[in-house]
């Protein structure tokens, strides 16, 4: 099930035509690594829970290897590898292919017109690896694919944004909550897995 899974989502994300932001080079950009593994004959995802920090707006979230594009970097490719290197410790090389993308995301600035647009980049990894966390990631936590496809797991949480409580879908994972930004992310994969989920409505990224 798990390498069948693995080949049609290497097969979907070949024929997939990502959408990209218009505005992205008036933005500030950002990039993360969707890194699947088979692991135990399952296909996994690795997944971070961000430290607690004050002044982080994703502090304590569920997230994905990434960060900001900086001087240094060419393009959202190097933003993915350069920070899952500094976040996670791992080194994305020629060995573990990308095997594409996801659609640009527009992280919602604070204040200000525009927002942050984000890539995803989906990775393969075929090696066993070792993690040292820095001071950004609390944990690293492989998600089993096959529990996100079960839209039967699929649950409400409660968001509370300027004093008004909103409902909003996530996925509970050994007490961690999926949700927001991420959770996007896997839709768009999830629904080149099976395509559109009726139980994966709802809020919905567009």
């Amino acid at each position: 099930m798990s390498a069948s899974l693995l080949q049609i989502i290497e097969t979907r994300l070949g024929d997939h035509n990502p959408r990209r932001n218009r505005l992205r080079r008036l933005m500030k950009r950002s990039a993360v690594a969707m890194i699947l593994q088979i692991r135990d004959s399952k296909l996994h995802i690795l997944m971070i829970k961000r430290a607690e920090r004050e002044g982080d707006p994703w502090s304590g979230h569920m997230a994905f290897p990434g960060g900001r594009m900086d001087k240094t970097d060419i393009n959202g490719y190097a933003v993915a590898t350069r920070e899952t290197a500094e976040e996670v410790g791992l080194t994305l090389g020629p060995q573990d292919e990308c095997i594409g993308r996801l659609s640009e995301l527009n992280a919602k600035p604070h204040r200000g017109a525009l927002g942050m647009a984000v890539s995803p980049f989906v990775f393969r990894l075929d090696r066993e690896v070792m993690f040292t966390t820095n001071y950004e990631v609390a944990e690293v936590i492989w998600i089993p694919l096959e529990f996100l496809v079960d839209a039967g797991n699929r649950e409400e949480m409660t968001w509370t944004y300027r004093g008004a409580g909103i409902s909003l879908p996530c996925y509970r994972y050994q007490g961690r909550c999926i949700w927001g930004l991420s959770l996007m992310m896997l839709d768009e994969l999830l629904d080149l897995v099976e395509g559109r989920n009726p139980r994966r409505l709802g809020w919905r990224r567009r």
